[in-house]
């Protein structure tokens, strides 16, 4: 049975639980103190805008690509302002078509989901995990890639269960396997139940082990050693019949950090089972997809989505998206795709700078949900303030209004879930 869920409505103020790794750099940064979190909670009169949002002094701190340069300092990432705007009808589309969105950005440490609340109108629920990256979920479960965690979510509630009169799905923390800062990329689920995912660092795809980091299960054979090293910046993995079909790489280097004198024109698309190279010449391509026949992936270093000629071996442009492209989800006839500003040294002096000047625009930092039948933007979300990268995207079939619970708030401690012998949430599966 499902015992009674607590109201999360009240502000409540608990005590940090977030605890620090050692930072990669000559000067030692203290630990932080523990500190008071506000949690706020859901209000039906308003769209929903809900986050950990910090009442005490800055208490979390992160390192940027500009600290790893020496420039800079630190940023508290639950300071982080972000504002959101979205199409007119975005909340109508989502609720007509009973679906929602989980979005995440590792620059902000950001989750979003966002979802359609009792009037239609738009409902995002935000949560802080630092370097949130690959996510992949469905009604029942959430995978989420972190700095050096992979988490498990699960969805508590049964079918026409609602919490705070607002969500139809809680989404609740029950796993974390500490793997190490592996610069996990995106993610995806066997047939078996079984996670894989891009290990960018050691340039090759792993699952979770019960004792070690990760078990490497495949490496493109023109890496010659697992060496953390990201070598071609191995990065994006298409799931076909539940298992991994395809990968995206910068390039085919097999030196440290060698992707960044590829970024033009050297990536390549590789067949997991084959070893071969289905697709070559793309500029620094991330999230291949099978959907519907077809294999389609970002071009990002130039700001197509497209999909694969496997004769030719070559991309075919299908529509242009004003922003350095990463995060893909299709489900239907519709694709949703990450957006980001352009990020001097990798993101720039790529073709998608020119093309962007041609076109009069600047680059985004959000989703824009895309025809695939005449490539149209039907609806989009704009993110601005502190946030300007992107990295992932799914869609959440089935879900119209989710909320996930966060490690800062009371809710992690007061609410409390049993499975008795007779009943247990819809479509739970065994781990």
């Amino acid at each position: 049975m499902l015992i009674e869920l607590p109201n999360a409505g009240q502000t409540a103020h608990v005590r940090a639980i977030n605890k620090w790794r050692k930072f990669l750099s000559n000067k030692k940064i203290p630990e932080p103190k523990d500190g008071s979190n506000d949690a706020q909670g859901a209000n039906a009169s308003e769209p929903m805008n809900t986050s950990d949002s910090p009442e005490s002094k800055p208490q979390v701190q992160t390192i940027t690509e500009s600290q790893e340069k020496g420039e800079g300092k630190p940023k508290d990432i639950t300071q982080l302002k972000v504002e959101k705007s979205c199409s007119r009808g975005m909340g109508a589309w989502l609720a007509s078509h009973k679906i929602s969105l989980a979005i995440t950005s590792y620059q902000t440490g950001r989750v979003y989901l966002v979802g359609s609340d009792p009037n239609n109108r738009v409902s995002f629920f935000e949560r802080i995990f630092e370097r949130a990256m690959g996510i992949v979920g469905n009604t029942q479960r959430i995978y989420l890639g972190g700095l050096y965690q992979l988490w498990r979510f699960e969805n508590v509630l049964r079918k026409n269960q609602v919490i705070h009169n607002v969500f139809d799905r809680c989404y609740v923390p029950r796993n974390a396997q500490t793997i190490g800062d592996l610069d996990i990329h995106e993610l995806g689920i066997r047939k078996n139940g079984k996670v894989v995912f891009v290990n960018t660092k050691y340039s090759c795809l792993a699952e979770l082990d019960l004792v070690h980091s990760f078990k490497a299960v495949w490496k493109p054979k023109f890496i010659s050693k697992l060496a953390p090293e990201d070598r071609c910046h191995l990065n994006g993995l298409a799931m076909k019949d539940g298992e991994p079909k395809y990968v995206t790489a910068v390039c085919r280097s097999d030196t440290v950090d060698g992707w960044r004198d590829r970024r033009d024109n050297g990536g390549v698309i590789i067949d997991v089972e084959t070893d071969e190279i289905v697709c070559e010449g793309l500029s620094m391509p991330h999230s291949p997809r099978w959907h519907d026949g077809k294999l389609w992936v970002l071009n990002a270093g130039t700001g197509y989505l497209g999909w694969v000629d496997f004769e030719k071996k070559a991309f075919v442009p299908f529509t242009f998206c004003p922003g350095f492209l990463r995060g893909l989800s299709m489900i239907g006839n519709v694709a949703a795709v990450g957006l980001s500003k352009a990020r001097n040294g990798r993101f720039s002096g790529l073709a998608l700078d020119d093309e962007l000047k041609k076109r009069d625009a600047d680059a985004w930092c959000g989703v824009q949900i895309v025809s695939l039948t005449n490539g149209d933007v039907l609806q989009w979300i704009r993110f601005e303030g502190d946030i300007s990268e992107i990295f992932d995207i799914s869609f959440l079939p089935g879900v119209r209004n989710p909320m996930m619970v966060g490690l800062r708030t009371a809710e992690i401690r007061e609410l409390i879930t049993f499975e008795s012998e007779t009943t247990a949430p819809e479509d739970a599966t065994p781990q």
